[in-house]
């Protein structure tokens, strides 16, 4: 399947993954409506920094996707929906884990009714790695058992299982999209590897991370959208669910000391208490295996972790860029 020319809804477009995945379909000729989160403001999140000449091609749908009536506006001749929005913050989960339902299952739901409704031909809805918890082996595929270690996962898993239902119980087109660690430019400083980035770029010489021995599965913001649309094309797809993996193991603390070495040499990581999940809901340990998206797809890893810590870094130390972030205030 070629995408060019298609009419395509992407939700949570106007997040980290959803303004990157927007930008590259309207590159390659798609026909974009963007669900952005309604705001008296007009903010249209990060597709505000995208060029002009991107965004001008960019159809602005403003909603909720808890609302199932403005869910059914946003797909009227829609051929293929991204679904990304989510509330996706781990720590709010807990503090929060009703609007987490709300948001990530009742949300899928509307999308899942409304496709089904108005004859989408493919949806592709995007998990996590949290739903794995801490890996029983590794690498991670995706038989891998589900563990609710936090409020968020629990309603991705909520989420998936919907998605399944729905291919089977009405033939959906569904595609279950699972990326891991994904990382990159405009990525909030909730993630890690922006948190590092923005204390160091502030001057700081002591940063401030939770626990720093977990492992993770770390892939560039491009590779993540690539994995994205290759699934999208493939023939081989539908009804699967689908890692989006490096396969390569990496620990909190060596990721930062990359960081580090690359902005300032001299600083040192101390630990806030603040940023440490309770102790059972700490995932230990991720590192997925990509093995079934290299065989339903023509999709490869084009970014190694040095590579795009690099590319990350650059795009932070742009001022422009660096205004959007608070390096002094810890946000859940």
């Amino acid at each position: 399947m070629s995408l060019s020319g298609k009419n395509i809804l992407v939700t949570g477009a106007d997040g980290f993954i959803g303004s990157h995945l927007v930008e590259t379909l309207v590159s390659i000729g798609c026909n974009v409506r963007a669900f952005v989160y309604y705001n008296s403001f007009n903010n249209l999140g990060w597709l505000d920094s995208l060029p002009d000449e991107i965004l001008s091609e960019v159809e602005i749908f403003s909603g909720d996707i808890r609302d199932s009536n403005g869910v059914r506006d946003a797909f009227n001749d829609i051929e293929i929906c991204f679904h990304l929005a989510a509330l996706i913050g781990i720590p709010y989960s807990y503090q929060s884990p009703e609007s987490y339902v709300d948001t990530n299952v009742k949300g899928t739901l509307n999308i899942l009714q409304a496709a089904k409704d108005f004859g989408c031909e493919k949806i592709l809805t995007t998990s996590t790695s949290e739903i794995y918890g801490t890996a029983l082996y590794v690498p991670i595929d995706e038989k891998h058992p589900l563990q609710a270690q936090s409020p968020y996962s629990a309603t991705k898993i909520g989420a998936d299982r919907l998605s399944e239902s729905f291919h089977k119980s009405y033939e959906l087109p569904v595609i279950i999209v699972r990326p891991f660690n994904t990382f990159g430019p405009r990525q909030s400083a909730r993630a890690v590897i922006p948190a590092i980035i923005i204390q160091l770029l502030s001057g700081k010489r002591e940063i401030e991370l939770g626990d720093i021995h977990p492992t993770r599965d770390f892939v560039f913001i491009e590779d993540t959208v690539n994995g994205f649309i290759q699934i999208a094309i493939s023939e081989k797809t539908l009804g699967e669910e689908i890692n989006i993996a490096s396969q390569t193991e990496i620990s909190i603390a060596q990721v930062a000391n990359k960081l580090i070495s690359r902005i300032n040499p001299e600083a040192t990581i101390i630990t806030d208490k603040i940023r440490i999940r309770p102790e059972n809901s700490e995932v230990e340990r991720l590192v997925g295996s990509n093995k079934k998206i290299t065989e339903l797809t023509n999709w490869k890893l084009k970014n190694s972790l040095d590579l795009g810590l690099d590319k990350t870094i650059s795009w932070f130390k742009k001022p422009n860029n660096l205004k959007h972030y608070k390096p002094n205030f810890y946000n859940i």
